[in-house]
């Protein structure tokens, strides 16, 4: 009996080869024949799931939606409890993606919504929901923290601010080569924050010993 492969373990290859591609080549420039090779499928399997590259697209965008929690939330905030310090652990998780691959890494919805200048109906509300998804985490981060934001502040609004910094940040640095872009960021973004009275302008060290009293005269 010949050993067969199970429909969707073909579907999945397909995506997650596409993710890879998208990210490396960008989506234009992954050919269906780029696709087929690295997938290793014939065409009459990706046909079988998808009626071309554009489904790929949203297959590969689906994912990344569906994936926001164990691919970036999760191993980003391991170890971190305070939700204002989740905020600039999810940044600092790019950052070391940024440096560990020679600054190829970026946030691959960002790369995609620039590539694609007038994205399609679905492909766009695709884009637009995994954004949502995004900023949704670091909203519920704040209003976790909500008493020590001023009452004005909207949450939704400066999670917002948050991706925005975020997104522009990470393409100065792939430009650059360089983390100090990201790094001012999120320095005067944690001031920002530190500002409202919701985080303190360093980032916690742990905790440093108590200075010795003075006596007078000394």
């Amino acid at each position: 009996m010949f050993n067969q492969v199970a429909p969707h373990q073909t579907r999945n290859r397909i995506v997650a080869t596409a993710m890879r591609l998208f990210w490396e080549k960008g989506y234009q420039s992954t050919s269906v024949a780029d696709l087929l090779s690295a997938a290793g499928v014939n065409s009459g399997s990706l046909y079988h799931f998808f009626a071309g590259k554009q489904e790929v697209l949203l297959a590969v965008l689906d994912a990344y939606h569906k994936g926001i929690r164990p691919m970036l939330l999760e191993p980003a905030w391991a170890g971190t409890s305070d939700p204002i310090e989740r905020v600039f652990a999810l940044l600092l998780h790019y950052r070391s993606a940024l440096v560990s691959t020679d600054y190829t890494y970026g946030c691959p919805i960002g790369s995609l919504a620039l590539e694609l200048h007038e994205p399609d109906p679905p492909v766009r509300a695709l884009l637009a929901a995994n954004f949502h998804a995004w900023r949704d985490a670091v909203r519920k981060c704040l209003v976790a923290t909500r008493p020590r934001l001023p009452p004005k502040v909207d949450p939704t609004a400066l999670a917002e601010l948050v991706l925005a910094t975020m997104e522009g940040a990470v393409m100065l640095a792939r430009t650059h080569r360089s983390v100090a872009p990201l790094d001012a960021c999120i320095k005067l973004l944690r001031d920002y924050f530190a500002r409202l009275g919701a985080a303190p302008a360093s980032p916690p060290r742990g905790r440093s010993k108590p200075k010795p009293r003075r006596r007078n005269g000394n």
